[in-house]
């Protein structure tokens, strides 16, 4: 009996929200080819010690399956994705695709120190251990990341929808800044696109999420000037560097990162310093209760929605990479 190839989409706890925006962005692809998507149906029984059992209510027998899961904290999002794998693999699921918009425990990408892990090489190994085929997330912390895995990485960069955003802005006198040497490299590939010089802002730390001094290197005054770093975790890094800029003469100060984890005082501190706005995708929901006064979200579904539709129908992909 013949057996048609289809695509099931399920979506974790965490990251439903994002997961129903990429179904949206799939139906308005598919209408050029008469096809219609949904998020199937899936659940999640919990046991009072805290265990929980994630199941699917629909088949998978047989189809490429995409599930959706930030893997944020509490780890909890990703044990789930990691046995919801499971789960699909065991279900008879043709392949697995790990959609990550945000991956976890990313910083850990090598030893910096004596006697520590490395998180991000033991995550990429419990993944393909739970049995994925394939991983698509967005701006990793460290690109070397992708050779952790042995199975294909789809690394997407939130410059393809930055870019276009920052362009709409009209930015007079713009100057694109990197809050640490460690983000020469990505403000230098935005300069290139927007034309514009590049400024690095040189820090050291007096322990993890502390910032110690902070200096700036390239011309500041009177630019006005957008910070572009992968995530704000605490933002003391961040407000630090817009506080100096604005020191140093720059008419105003902006940021751009993908990845809004704002764990701790991040929201409070952004709110008191000197930064005119935040441009974040919707990878990491925002806190429902905080003030987000200063904070635009730019959504990255639009762009999962076209690869996992070219990734599932093995068209190219390097279209939708900008660097």
């Amino acid at each position: 009996m013949y057996i048609e190839h289809r695509m099931e989409l399920f979506a974790c706890k965490a990251s439903r929200d994002f997961a129903c925006k990429v179904v949206e962005s799939l139906n308005k692809i598919g209408e050029r080819y008469g096809e219609k998507y949904h998020l199937g149906d899936s659940e999640v029984t919990h046991f009072s010690d805290g265990e929980f059992v994630p199941s699917f209510t629909d088949s998978v027998r047989g189809a490429t399956v995409f599930v959706v899961q930030s893997t944020f904290p509490p780890t909890d999002n990703l044990m789930e994705l990691l046995l919801t794998i499971d789960a699909a693999k065991r279900a008879s699921a043709d392949k697995v695709i790990a959609v990550m918009p945000y991956f976890g425990w990313a910083r850990q990408d090598r030893k910096d120190k004596p006697r520590v892990s490395i998180g991000a090489k033991l995550v990429a190994n419990l993944l393909t251990a739970a049995g994925v085929d394939r991983i698509m997330t967005c701006d990793l912390h460290a690109d070397q990341i992708q050779g952790f895995f042995d199975i294909p990485v789809d690394h997407i960069y939130a410059s393809k929808v930055f870019i276009p955003y920052l362009k709409s802005l009209n930015i007079e006198n713009l100057a694109i800044a990197a809050p640490d040497m460690g983000g020469a490299k990505r403000a230098n590939a935005y300069a290139k696109e927007l034309a514009c010089p590049v400024i690095i802002c040189h820090k050291t730390r007096e322990r993890a999420n502390v910032v110690g001094s902070m200096t700036a290197i390239g011309e500041v005054e009177g630019k006005n000037i957008v910070i572009v770093d992968d995530m704000i975790d605490t933002a003391g890094t961040l407000t630090k560097a817009a506080d100096l800029l604005m020191e140093k003469g720059a008419a105003s100060v902006r940021a751009c990162a993908t990845h809004p984890v704002l764990s701790g005082p991040a929201y409070d501190r952004i709110n008191a310093s000197s930064l005119k706005e935040v441009y974040v995708t919707d990878t990491i929901p925002l806190r429902g209760d905080a003030d987000k006064s200063k904070i635009k979200v730019v959504s990255m579904t639009s762009t999962f929605a076209s690869i996992i539709h070219k990734v599932y129908n093995y068209e190219p992909i390097s279209t939708e990479f900008i660097f």
